[in-house]
């Protein structure tokens, strides 16, 4: 059973690859400029937010958008966070890839049952060590925890949450998404006002 009560989830700043324009998934880039801008701006976003645990994927996107979301508040860094492999596809645009895989590419765009990325991590297996990693974070105790990860991690753990997938491509770069549960122990997105109050700005 779950027990934490809130989770804001949070996808990295801009990396040094160009993560708004290619597929960055095994890749390690660090956060650029524009990233960290983001990440500051996402920080302003969130204060007040009730935060007793901060976890982290190990990429330095990840970590690096950490350090300046919460001026440097310790991080658990969960190795099973990290973002899916593209295989093949790693690096490319979306452009790039119609070009090399037309077929495999309007598969992907379609969402086709049994789609695998080629040479890449399987998306069963991605999504087992994530809800793996989920499981580990939820047996801290912690009511809130703030996630900052990857596009695939966040809509995967959101999807098992909320029973329904996100809407469109959300979260963009440097955006959050905070889910809650209520005392029947559904999750939903957002507050209400009998959410209890917050625990602390920042976990220290």
């Amino acid at each position: 059973m779950i027990r934490m009560r809130r989770l804001v989830l949070v996808r990295h700043g801009e990396s040094d690859a160009n993560s708004k324009e290619r597929l960055v998934g095994s890749g390690d880039p660090a956060l650029s400029a524009e990233g960290r801008e983001q990440m500051q701006r996402a920080r302003m976003r969130l204060m007040g937010q009730v935060i007793d645990l901060v976890v982290a994927s190990p990429a330095r996107r990840a970590w690096q958008s950490v350090q300046v979301l919460t001026g440097g508040a310790r991080a658990r860094l969960e190795a099973d966070l990290r973002e899916i492999d593209f295989g093949r596809w790693e690096g490319l645009s979306d452009a790039e890839i119609a070009l090399r895989d037309p077929v495999l590419h309007r598969e992907w765009r379609e969402r086709a049952p049994g789609f695998e990325y080629p040479g890449g991590e399987l998306r069963a297996e991605f999504r087992g060590r994530v809800l793996r990693a989920l499981e580990r974070i939820d047996a801290s105790g912690a009511a809130g925890v703030l996630l900052v990860a990857h596009k695939g991690v966040i809509r995967t753990i959101a999807e098992q949450l909320l029973g329904a997938a996100l809407p469109g491509e959300q979260p963009a770069l440097g955006e959050s998404i905070g889910i809650s549960r209520d005392a029947d122990g559904r999750w939903f997105v957002g507050r209400r006002s009998s959410d209890p109050p917050a625990l602390a700005e920042s976990a220290q």
